[in-house]
């Protein structure tokens, strides 16, 4: 599957795909000014975005994408660290795979392997409308 980076929210935040299977996605984000909040700490939103990717990814790949898409249809986080600078990878494994939704956890962390941010994110599996 291939999946378009130009001209989205991943461009935008410098994410980076690092590993892709059904079972597991792996994404890189670098915390700086585009990720920041005012204070200048990674902003929550950014970690979101980040979780919501990876586990739409992981989605992505669970289904047949020639008659289905998926789509977030809700993502809670727990922010536990701060971080002002670096990079952080975000690890979404699926907690389970169903054939109308799906739920993905997903945990960021940093260098150091400290815990950011924690999200479970619950994905609905659409069927493709046909064009008629």
């Amino acid at each position: 599957m291939e999946m378009q980076t130009s001209n989205t929210l991943l461009e935008a935040l410098d994410i980076e795909m690092v590993e892709m299977s059904p079972e597991r996605v792996v994404l890189s984000m670098p915390v700086g000014p585009k990720t920041h909040q005012p204070l200048g700490y990674l902003h929550g939103g950014a970690s979101v975005a980040l979780a919501e990717t990876a586990a739409s990814i992981g989605g992505a790949l669970n289904i047949d994408s020639e008659t289905q898409n998926v789509f977030g249809i809700e993502i809670n986080a727990n922010h536990l660290k701060s971080k002002r600078s670096g990079m952080v990878t975000g690890t979404a494994e699926p907690i389970h795979i169903g054939s109308r939704t799906m739920v993905w956890e997903v945990k960021i962390q940093d260098e150091e392997q400290h815990v950011i941010s924690i999200s479970r994110c619950t994905l609905g599996v659409v069927t493709k409308r046909s064009k008629a």
